[in-house]
C-alpha cells in the first residue's frame, strides 16, 4: 500500500471536515471566478462598447447578462461603473469568507489528523518488543514521533488546505477561460503538463534526499538526549570538546543536506514562472491580433489576461506542492515503519491465563541468544519452587539479567523451556505473565508525577489512599513522604529528581507490595546505597521478600546468604550451585575474592 494511501486513512475519520473544506474552497472559487468576469462590462462600458459576457449559453450565461442590463444603463456610464465596482466589491467579501471558512476547516483537520498519526505511532511503540528498543537510539525515537509526525503534517496541509483552494482555482479559471476564448484557453494551458514533466527528475531526487535527511535528523537529537541525560559523566570526564565534535559533526552533516535539498526544490517555482510567463506572453500575442481583427473586443483579452495571471500563483503553489509532499511522504515513511513493526501482542502465541502461583518455576536447557553464533546464556536448568529465593551472582556479562528478563517475556528463549507450575510461559497470555511479575532494579524509574501515582503506577484508580500508604509504609517511605511539601500529591520531578537514591528505592519497593505479586526479580536493588539507607531499603526488602518467589541479582545483598539457592554464572552458564555454606566449603568460583569480599562485609 502506497503512503499517500497509508495517510488518508487517517483521514476517514474527519470526512465531514475534509467535504466542509472542499466546499468551501469551491465555492470561493467560483465567486473569484464571476467577479472577474464582471470586469468585461465594466470595460466595455468604459470603452464604450457592446457589453456582452463571452460565457456561451446556460444558466450563469442568463444570470450574468440580467445583472449586467440591471447595472447598465447606458446614458450613464459612471453611475454603471459604480454600480458594476460595488458588485465586485461584495463578491470578493463573500469569495473570502468562504476561504476563511475553508482554512478554519482545513487547519482542524490536519492538526486532527496529525493528533492521531503520533497517538498511533506512541501507542504502538510501547507494545514494541524490547528488542527494537535496543536497536533504536533515544534520539531517533524521539525524533519519529515528534518530528517526523510534525514534518508529516506539511503534506495533510498541502492536501487539506492550500492544494484544495489552488486546485478549485484553477479548474474555475480554466473553465472560464475556455467559454471565453477556447482557442486562447487551449494555448494557455500547454504550460501544465510541461512544467509536470520538468519537475519529475527534480522530485525524484527530493524523495530520496528528504528520507536521508530524517535520518540525519535523528542523529542530532540522539546525540542531544545523550550528552543532557548524562551531563554529570560529561563533565566529570572532561568530556566537553568530545561531545562538541560529535554534536557540531552530526549538525554539519544535516546542515549540508538541507542545503543541498533546498538547492532542488527552490527550482520548481522559477521555473514555473518563467514557463508560466512565456505562455502568458504568447497569448498576449495572439489575442492582440484577434482584437485588431475584430473577432474579439477589448475588455473580454484584457479579462483574460487578468485572469491568466491570476492563474499563474495557485499552479505555482501547486507545482511546488509535490516537493513539500516529497519531504512530508519521506517522514511519514519512517512513521510507517514504526507501524509496520510486529508488536508483542501481534507476536504473543499465548492462549492461557494464570492468575496464581501454586508450585513454582523451572528452568529446561534454556537458551538465548542475539545471533545465532553468540549465545548469552546456554542450558541453563533449574528450579524455583513456590516461596524460594534464587541469587544469581557472576560477573559483569554473566547472563544474570538476561536470565531474569525470560521470565516476563522481556525476550523469549531460543531453546529450552520456562515453566510456571507446569505451562509454558510461551503458553501464557503476556498481561496474564507479567501481572504475576513484580520488578525492583537498581535504576530506579519514577516519572515527574505524584508520589501517589508514582506508587500506584499504571492502576491508580484500582487502589485506595489507605492502600497505598500501607505500601509506603511496609517499604520504611511514609515518613519523608509525610515531610513532602505536599505528602502523597507531590509533584516528583523528572526521574524523582527530588528525591536521594535510597527514597526513590524505597518508593520502588512500595510499588512492588502495592501490586502484590508472587513472583519478584530484584536487580541489584541496594548497590550503590550508603549504609543508612541500606538498612532502610533491606528492612523494606525482607518485607517485599515474605511469601514470594524471588530472584536476586546482587553482589551486597546480605539475603543471599539466606537464599535457597545461590547460582553462579559465568559466560551465559552456570557453572556452580548450591546454598552460601555450602559454597564457600567447596571453594570453586563462588568463595573468590569476587564474590566474597562483599558479601563479608555484611
Amino acid at each position: 500500500m502506497s503512503t499517500y494511501r497509508r495517510l488518508l486513512g487517517f483521514l476517514r475519520p474527519h470526512a465531514g471536515r475534509f467535504a466542509g473544506n472542499i466546499a468551501a474552497n469551491v465555492v470561493g472559487a467560483a465567486l473569484d471566478g464571476i467577479a472577474f468576469l464582471l470586469l468585461i462590462p465594466f470595460l466595455n462600458t468604459l470603452f464604450n462598447q457592446p457589453q456582452a459576457i463571452p460565457t456561451g449559453r446556460g444558466w450563469l450565461t442568463h444570470l450574468l447578462d440580467a445583472v449586467v442590463g440591471a447595472l447598465i444603463d447606458p446614458a450613464d456610464r459612471m453611475a454603471s461603473l459604480g454600480g458594476v465596482i460595488l458588485l465586485i466589491i461584495g463578491l470578493v467579501a463573500l469569495k473570502n469568507v468562504f476561504l476563511w471558512l475553508g482554512g478554519q476547516f482545513g487547519a482542524s483537520l490536519q492538526e486532527r489528523i496529525t493528533r492521531d498519526l503520533r497517538d498511533a505511532v506512541f501507542r504502538h511503540m510501547q507494545r514494541l518488543p524490547l528488542g527494537w528498543f535496543s536497536r533504536m537510539k533515544t534520539g531517533q525515537v524521539m525524533s519519529r514521533i515528534l518530528a517526523d509526525t510534525e514534518q508529516a503534517k506539511a503534506v495533510l496541509a498541502e492536501v487539506a488546505t492550500r492544494t484544495i483552494q489552488n486546485f478549485a482555482q484553477i479548474v474555475v479559471t480554466i473553465v472560464v477561460l475556455i467559454r471565453m476564448s477556447p482557442r486562447l484557453a487551449l494555448l494557455s494551458l500547454v504550460v501544465a503538463p510541461v512544467i509536470t514533466a520538468v519537475l519529475q527528475p527534480i522530485l525524484r531526487k527530493l524523495r530520496r534526499g528528504h528520507r536521508t535527511l530524517r535520518n540525519e535528523y535523528g542523529e542530532i537529537t540522539s546525540v542531544l538526549q545523550e550528552v543532557v541525560s548524562g551531563v554529570r559523566l560529561v563533565k566529570s570526564f572532561r568530556g566537553e570538546p568530545y561531545e562538541d565534535a560529535r554534536f557540531t559533526g552530526a549538525s554539519g552533516s544535516y546542515t549540508r543536506g538541507m542545503v543541498r535539498i533546498t538547492r532542488l526544490s527552490l527550482l520548481s517555482g522559477p521555473l514555473t514562472e518563467v514557463l508560466g510567463t512565456v505562455v502568458a506572453v504568447g497569448v498576449l500575442w495572439i489575442g492582440a491580433r484577434e482584437v485588431f481583427g475584430g473577432t474579439l473586443d477589448g475588455g473580454t483579452l484584457i479579462t483574460f489576461m487578468v485572469m491568466l495571471m491570476r492563474l499563474l500563483p495557485p499552479l505555482k503553489q501547486l507545482s511546488q506542492a509535490p516537493t513539500t509532499a516529497t519531504q512530508s511522504l519521506a517522514a511519514a515513511e519512517r512513521l510507517f515503519e514504526v507501524l509496520d513493526e510486529p508488536t508483542e501482542t501481534r507476536r504473543d502465541r499465548g492462549t492461557r491465563e494464570i492468575t496464581t502461583l501454586a508450585e513454582g518455576l523451572a528452568f529446561d536447557g534454556v537458551g538465548f541468544a542475539y545471533e545465532a553464533d553468540r549465545p548469552v546464556l546456554a542450558d541453563v536448568t533449574f528450579r524455583a519452587p513456590k516461596g524460594s529465593v534464587i541469587a544469581l551472582v557472576g560477573s559483569s556479562g554473566a547472563g544474570k539479567s538476561t536470565l531474569v528478563d525470560l521470565i516476563p517475556r522481556f525476550i523469549e528463549p531460543t531453546a529450552g523451556r520456562i515453566a510456571i507450575d507446569g505451562v509454558d510461559t510461551r503458553e501464557i497470555r503476556l498481561p496474564s505473565l507479567r501481572a504475576l511479575t513484580g520488578i525492583v532494579s537498581q535504576d530506579t524509574v519514577l516519572f515527574n508525577d505524584t508520589v501517589r501515582a508514582n506508587i500506584a503506577y499504571g492502576a491508580g484508580d484500582r487502589y485506595t489512599d489507605a492502600q497505598v500508604e500501607a505500601a509506603a509504609r511496609a517499604s520504611n517511605a511514609h515518613e519523608f513522604i509525610a515531610a513532602l511539601p505536599n505528602g502523597y500529591a507531590t509533584v516528583l520531578g523528572e526521574r524523582g529528581t527530588r528525591l536521594s537514591g535510597g527514597q526513590r528505592q524505597r518508593i520502588a519497593i512500595a510499588r512492588a507490595l502495592l501490586i502484590d505479586p508472587p513472583i519478584l526479580i530484584l536487580d541489584e536493588a541496594t548497590s550503590a546505597l550508603d549504609t543508612e539507607n541500606e538498612r532502610l531499603v533491606q528492612e523494606a526488602i525482607d518485607r517485599l521478600l515474605a511469601g514470594r518467589t524471588v530472584f536476586v541479582i546482587a553482589h551486597r545483598l546480605s539475603t543471599i546468604t539466606h537464599a535457597s539457592l545461590i547460582l553462579v554464572m559465568d559466560g551465559g552458564r552456570i557453572v556452580e550451585r548450591g546454598r552460601h555454606d555450602e559454597l564457600l566449603a567447596a571453594g570453586g568460583a563462588y568463595r573468590s575474592e569476587e564474590h566474597t569480599s562483599e558479601l563479608q562485609s555484611h
